[in-house]
């Protein structure tokens, strides 16, 4: 140990290095690490915040040997429930709200290869509503569960595109949905496997024609009205 006493006790600023190489460098009070410090483990894992009573207390960052950080807050040398933000080996990066061991609540992935997500989590995955933007530029808004797109949500594509409807599992739902086109061009009806308008539809056209009626496999069939 080379630092400050006082009563016989480490107390103030010291450092205090272990035979098996763990080393403590920071404040002290009555013999513990106490106030702002940084410790370091044998393994290389770090970690640099408060101390109260000799464990982490309050804020601090830990940073593994693999080079993943960890942020937020501690009692009693333990993670707390609460806001983090964590860096992770592969570079991607989380900012939000933390639960036992896993991500839960609001929070924003930034993936390491462009992709990100804002909205809700449960259990580590993408849960509740949300926003996910693609790396070609394609954006997703709406309803998550076990981290694939299920329930209502809106997928817009680079060009303007855009598809509204059902999900699930990531893939579009038989039933009622809106795809718009870049053009203003709009189709809205029943769809089958996500793809063709199957029964009652609408189309408006871009050039302002409109039509209202049944559809097979993506084409007119049966009765209906175009107007002009």
């Amino acid at each position: 140990y080379v630092g400050d006493y006082k009563d016989g006790e480490r107390n103030g600023q010291g450092t205090y290095i272990y035979r098996d190489g763990e080393k403590y460098v920071g404040e002290w009070q009555d013999g513990e690490y106490n106030g702002q410090g940084t410790l370091t483990y044998p393994d290389g894992s770090k970690y640099a915040g408060q101390f109260n009573n000799g464990k982490k207390n309050g804020q601090g960052t830990l940073t593994y040997p693999d080079g993943e950080q960890w942020e937020g807050e501690w009692k009693d040398g333990k993670k707390l429930n609460g806001q983090v933000a964590i860096i992770y080996i592969n570079g991607s990066i989380y900012v939000g709200e933390w639960k036992d061991g896993e991500r839960d609540g609001h929070g924003t992935y930034i993936y390491q290869d462009g992709k990100k997500y804002v909205g809700e989590w449960k259990d580590g995955e993408r849960d509740g509503h949300g926003t996910y933007i693609y790396q070609d530029g394609k954006k997703y808004v709406g309803e998550w569960k076990g981290g694939e797109r299920n329930g209502q949500g809106t997928l817009t594509y680079a060009d303007g595109e855009q598809w509204k409807g059902e999900w699930q599992e990531n893939e579009r739902l038989n039933g009622q949905g809106t795809i718009r086109y870049a053009d203003g061009e709009q189709w809205i009806g029943e769809w089958k496997d996500g793809k063709n308008l199957n029964g009652q539809g609408t189309i408006n056209y871009a050039d302002g024609t409109t039509y209202v009626g049944e559809w097979k496999d993506g084409e007119r069939n049966g009765q209906g009205i175009i107007k002009y």
